[in-house]
């Protein structure tokens, strides 16, 4: 599902922020039963293009495969992306397998040229961005 909208939220041209992607995300995101995938589609400018969810999974897990983050950037001509995912016990505090998940698609990001420019885990009014804790 890649939902679009007239309303364009932007991050400024040089530098996204996680706040901004939070704030973009929250509603979506917030007070989900099971783990869900979503994908921030974003232009040259970084722009907001389209919002897709990638998957919904059970309560403690989420299955993601970079051909379902990747297609729905592909098809909108994407530049970049933020993906995010909700923990439904409300810790934001990243797995062994969200960073995993995160490594893996940096990879396919700099294979395909659409770069990911972060991963907000998101939990009860708070997140943790993995940009900021990995440094990428």
């Amino acid at each position: 599902m890649v939902a679009e909208g007239p309303e364009v939220v932007s991050y400024g041209s040089d530098a996204i922020s996680p706040e901004a992607a939070y704030a973009c995300l929250r509603p979506v995101l917030d007070d989900r039963p099971t783990e869900e995938f979503w994908v921030l589609l974003l232009d040259g400018r970084h722009r907001v293009l389209g919002l897709a969810q990638v998957t919904v999974g059970t309560l403690t897990a989420s299955l993601v495969h970079p051909r379902e983050v990747f297609g729905p950037a592909i098809r909108l001509g994407a530049a970049g992306l933020i993906v995010a995912h909700n923990h439904p016990s409300g810790d934001p505090e990243p797995s062994t397998e969200d960073l995993e998940v995160t490594r893996r698609l940096l990879e396919v990001g700099k294979l395909v040229g659409i770069p990911l420019l972060d991963h907000l885990v998101m939990g009860d009014g708070s997140f943790v961005s993995l940009r900021r804790r990995m440094g990428f």
